[in-house]
C-alpha cells in the first residue's frame, strides 16, 4: 500500500477544481434519495455516458446500486445551501423542497445549472467507492453560474477574457493595477448617473447621504459621518445643511443628538436616481452575463472585507427593509 498521508493527499486532490452536483434516485420503497457529489464526469458523447462515484459507507449506496436510474444535478452558484443539505446525514433532505419527477422516475430538483437523467450502464469497484456509469436519457440546462469546489471550499468560476497582461513594474502603475481598475470601473459605471446628478444639482456626497437615508431611515449626524467614512467621503456637515436648505432633508433629533430624515421631495429625488443606477446595473449585468456578474460582486465583497473590517454594511437597512 502506498504510504501517503491521507490529509496531505486530500489537500493535493483539492487543487483540482470541480463542479458540485446532487445525485437523486428512489429506493426500493419509492422514497426519494439524494447525495451531494463532486465526482461527476463525462465519459462519452456517442453514446452519451457520464459517471460519478459514491462511498461504499454511504447509507444510500444500496438505493443507487439497485435502482437502475439516477439523475445528476449540476448546482448553480445560488445553491450552496442545497449542497450542504444533501451532504448531511440523518435528515429528510427533500422536506419542503420543490421537486419534479423525471422521465426516469427520479426526483428532479429545480434551479440547477444542468440536469442529466440517466439509467445505469455499468458499475465498477473503485476502492472505497462504487463507480456508476450511466447513459443519459434526457437533459436540460439553464444559463446560470455553476457552483464550484476548490481547496475544500465553495468557489465561483469566471470566464477568462483575453491574454494575461504583464506584471506591473515595482516603481510604476499600469492598466493592470488593481486600484486603477476599481477606480476607473466605478467612475465609468456611474457615468450615466452623474448626468442625472448634475441635472438635480447634486454632488456625489449628497447623493450618498440621500441614498443612505433612503435605506436606513432617520440617522444622527454622527452616524451619517461614520457611514460616509466607510464609503470614501470625508465627514462633511455642509452637504447635509445644503440638502436641508433645499428641503430634501429635514433636521430631527435622534436620541438627543442632531440628525436628519428625508422629506417627501428628497425621497422622490433619490428614488428616481436609484432607478437610474439600477437600470445601469441591469444593462451591465446583461452585457457581462449573470455568471461573471456574480463573480465580480463576490470578489468586490471580499475586497471590502479585506481592506476594511467589513462589519459596517453602509446601505444595509437597519430593520431589514428600505425605510
Amino acid at each position: 500500500m502506498t504510504d501517503f498521508k491521507s490529509q496531505e493527499f486530500r489537500h493535493a486532490l483539492g487543487a483540482f477544481t470541480t463542479g458540485v452536483t446532487i445525485v437523486t434516485t428512489c429506493d426500493a420503497d419509492g422514497e426519494p434519495v439524494g447525495v451531494t457529489a463532486n465526482s461527476f464526469n463525462s465519459v462519452s458523447l456517442d453514446p452519451p455516458l457520464v459517471l460519478w462515484s459514491i462511498a461504499k459507507t454511504a447509507r444510500s449506496l444500496g438505493a443507487f446500486a439497485h435502482s437502475g436510474h439516477w439523475t445528476v444535478h449540476v448546482l448553480s452558484a445560488e445553491q450552496e445551501g442545497l449542497s450542504d443539505r444533501f451532504a448531511r446525514r440523518g435528515e429528510d433532505k427533500f422536506a419542503g423542497l420543490e421537486t419534479e419527477t423525471g422521465s426516469n422516475g427520479c426526483p428532479l430538483l429545480t434551479g440547477c445549472a444542468a440536469r442529466f437523467q440517466c439509467r445505469t450502464s455499468f458499475e465498477y469497484d473503485g476502492g472505497d467507492h462504487l463507480i456508476l456509469v450511466g447513459e443519459v436519457v434526457a437533459f436540460d440546462r439553464e444559463d446560470k453560474a455553476p457552483l464550484v469546489f476548490h481547496g475544500g471550499r465553495y468557489a465561483l468560476a469566471t470566464r477568462k477574457g483575453g491574454e494575461s497582461p504583464a506584471a506591473d513594474e515595482p516603481h510604476s502603475f499600469s492598466e493592470d493595477f488593481l486600484g486603477y481598475l476599481v477606480g476607473r470601473a466605478h467612475y465609468q459605471f456611474l457615468g450615466a448617473l452623474r448626468g442625472e446628478l448634475e441635472e438635480q444639482g447634486l454632488t456625489d456626497p449628497e447623493f450618498f447621504a440621500l441614498s443612505t437615508l433612503l435605506q436606513r431611515g432617520t440617522q444622527s449626524q454622527a452616524a451619517l459621518d461614520e457611514l460616509m467614512r466607510h464609503s470614501g467621503f470625508l465627514p462633511q456637515f455642509s452637504p447635509l445643511t445644503r440638502l436641508a436648505a433645499r428641503h430634501l432633508l429635514e433636521a430631527q433629533t435622534v436620541e438627543g443628538a442632531p440628525g436628519y430624515a428625508l422629506t417627501a421631495s428628497g425621497r422622490a429625488v433619490v428614488v428616481r436616481l436609484v432607478a437610474v443606477a439600477k437600470a445601469r446595473e441591469a444593462d451591465l449585468v446583461e452585457k457581462l452575463g449573470q455568471w461573471d456578474a456574480r463573480v465580480l460582486k463576490n470578489l468586490l465583497k471580499q475586497m471590502i472585507a479585506l481592506t476594511d473590517n467589513g462589519t459596517v454594511k453602509v446601505w444595509h437597512p437597519q430593520d431589514g427593509r428600505a425605510a
